[in-house]
């Protein structure tokens, strides 16, 4: 039996963010207030980051296989994954970072950086495709562990 990983995001997106206004005018969110607490959504990986014999693949299920149509002829994809090892609730409160954990370097919000430590683990790598084969995708690399959940994938 496969086993899905529920993966929760809590995103600030307000439901008239979510969905075009009925006025098809832009609606003004300059004085709206956000939703407190925040909606919590739910997102299931697609697939998962393999990586053996010095290659890294993207596996897919099998159901998304025809999702793959045309990847083969790009040069190169973004990865988005789930930092799932990084997933604690005192990093997701660090909210400033010295870049790449170095002291000397000046203290930075995530936002402004490359840091796993986010309020939201989503994580994206630029990949170069080599190849796909069925509901795999061989990539050049990714700054992913082997075996993280990828959650989609873009050209």
């Amino acid at each position: 039996m496969r086993r899905f990983f529920l993966l929760l995001l809590s995103i600030g997106l307000t439901q008239a963010q979510a969905s075009p206004p009925a006025s098809n005018q832009p609606a003004s969110t300059a004085d709206a207030a956000l939703p407190t607490p925040p909606p919590t959504y739910q997102v299931q990986p697609i697939g998962w980051v393999r990586k053996r014999e010095g290659r890294t693949f993207i596996e897919l299920y099998e159901e998304y296989r025809p999702a793959l149509l045309g990847v083969d002829a790009l040069e190169s994809i973004w990865v988005l994954y789930w930092f799932d090892r990084n997933d604690n609730r005192e990093d997701r409160a660090i909210l400033q970072v010295h870049p790449r954990g170095n002291p000397a370097n000046p203290l930075r919000g995530v936002f402004a950086t490359r840091s796993p430590v986010r309020p939201n683990l989503i994580a994206m790598s630029r990949c170069r495709v080599l190849g796909v084969e069925g509901n795999v995708i061989e990539i050049d690399d990714i700054d992913a562990f082997a075996d993280t959940p990828v959650i989609d994938i873009k050209p």
